[in-house]
C-alpha cells in the first residue's frame, strides 16, 4: 500500500484523463502528493496511439485542444498516432503532471475506513475519490454469430488493423456500420482488395454540418440514456455517418453499398440474410468498442438495465467516482469538458473545501 491517502487518483490518460489531471494541478492539488494519474499504456497518446498508420490526422475524427494547450495545425498527412502521442507527451512534460505508466488497474474496492482502494499490479493506492477516464479501446467488441468460430480465414477487429495492403488480392467482408468500416472498406478496395459490406441496418448517410450544435445534442441523447442506468449506444447509432464527397463517390464505386445483415459465419465466408453465401480469406470486425469498466466491478456500479447511471460525470450509486470518457462525454468534445467538470466536482466534494 502506498504510504499516502491520495485526494484523487485518475484512472487514464488520454483526453479525458489529462484533461482531468490539468484541472487538478491548475487549481491547486500537488502533482504525486494529492493525486496521481495511471495509464496502462507504455508512453503518452492514450489510444491514439494504437491507432494504424494510414489514419492521418485530417481523416480522423477531430482531436480537440487539451486545456492551456492547443494542439496547432499539425500537417495532416501525419498518422493521428504520431500527432497525438507527441502533443499528449509534451502536454504532460509542460505542465508536471503526475502520470505514472505502465501501471494498469486491475481493481477498485471500497475499504471499511471510507477510502477507496486501487490495485494495479503490485502498487495499491488509497484515495478519497476516484476519476475514472479509461475509455474503451481495450474492450472490443466481437458479436455473437452461429459459425464463427468455424471460419478457416483470418478474422480481425478495429482494434487489430495495421494496414490495408496486407489485403491485396483477398476477398474481405468487413462488418460493421460505422465510420470505421467506412474507412477500411475505401483503403481495402485502393489496395487490391474484393471487399463485401455486411451492416445490420442500411447505412444512416448524414447530409448536415457536424458543428458544436450538432455535438451537443447527440451529447443529450446519450446522456439521456446514461441518465437512466443504460447501457450508451454506438456512435454510430447517435450520429449517422456524414455524407463527404470522398464516401459519395466510394457509393458511386459500389464500395460503400452495405450488401445487408449477415446470418451466419460459415468455414469459406458468411451467409447472408437473404441466403447468399459470401466466399472470404479475412473477415474484419469494425464492430465498435464496449467501455472499459471491468476494473469497477467491485463496487456494484452497475444498475439492472446494464449500464451505470450518472448524474452529470458522478456515479449514482457511489459518489466517490467520477465518470469521464463514459456515455455523453465519450467524444472529443465531450471528454475535454467531462474532464474538467469531474475535477471541480471532486475539488468541491474534499473535506477542506466545505
Amino acid at each position: 500500500m502506498e504510504n499516502s491517502v491520495l485526494d484523487t487518483v485518475v484512472i487514464g490518460a488520454g483526453q479525458a484523463g489529462l484533461a482531468a489531471s490539468y484541472h487538478l494541478a491548475h487549481r491547486g492539488l500537488a502533482p504525486h502528493r494529492d493525486f496521481v494519474t495511471l495509464d496502462a499504456n507504455d508512453g503518452p497518446g492514450g489510444a491514439w496511439r494504437h491507432r494504424w498508420d494510414s489514419l492521418t490526422l485530417g481523416r480522423a475524427h477531430g482531436v480537440h485542444d487539451l486545456p492551456g494547450s492547443p494542439l496547432g495545425t499539425p500537417d495532416p498527412e501525419e498518422p493521428a498516432s504520431r500527432v497525438v502521442a507527441r502533443y499528449y507527451g509534451d502536454y504532460e512534460r509542460r505542465f508536471g503532471l503526475p502520470v505514472l505508466r505502465p501501471l494498469r488497474v486491475d481493481a477498485v474496492s471500497s475499504r471499511p475506513d471510507g477510502l477507496l482502494e486501487v490495485a494495479a499490479g503490485e502498487r495499491r493506492f488509497a484515495t478519497r475519490s476516484l476519476i475514472n477516464a479509461t475509455g474503451t479501446w481495450d474492450k472490443p467488441f466481437w458479436p455473437a454469430y452461429p459459425g464463427r468460430d468455424s471460419f478457416a480465414g483470418r478474422q480481425l477487429h478495429t482494434h487489430d488493423f495495421v494496414s490495408a495492403e496486407e489485403f491485396a488480392g483477398q476477398r474481405v467482408v468487413v462488418v460493421g456500420g460505422g465510420t470505421s468500416a467506412v474507412q477500411f472498406l475505401l483503403q481495402l478496395d485502393a489496395a487490391g482488395a474484393a471487399t463485401t459490406w455486411v451492416t445490420r441496418r442500411p447505412p444512416e448517410w448524414v447530409v448536415r454540418p457536424f458543428d458544436t450544435e450538432w455535438g451537443r445534442a447527440v451529447e443529450d441523447r446519450v446522456r439521456a440514456r446514461t441518465e437512466r442506468g443504460l447501457p450508451p449506444e454506438s456512435v454510430v447509432a447517435a450520429t449517422g455517418i456524414p455524407l463527404t464527397p470522398e464516401y459519395r463517390a466510394g457509393i458511386d464505386a459500389g464500395v460503400l453499398v452495405s450488401a445487408g445483415p449477415m446470418s451466419a459465419v460459415t468455414p469459406r465466408g458468411v451467409r447472408l440474410a437473404d441466403g447468399r453465401l459470401v466466399e472470404a480469406d479475412a473477415i474484419l470486425w469494425a464492430t465498435g468498442f464496449r467501455h472499459s469498466l471491468d476494473h469497477l466491478a467491485p463496487l456494484r456500479l452497475r444498475e439492472p438495465g446494464g449500464g451505470i447511471r450518472t448524474d452529470g460525470v458522478r456515479a449514482a450509486r457511489d459518489p466517490r467516482v467520477f465518470l469521464v470518457g463514459y456515455g455523453a462525454s465519450a467524444s472529443t468534445l465531450g471528454a475535454t469538458r467531462a474532464g474538467r467538470d469531474a475535477a471541480l466536482a471532486m475539488l468541491d466534494a474534499l473535506p477542506r473545501a466545505a
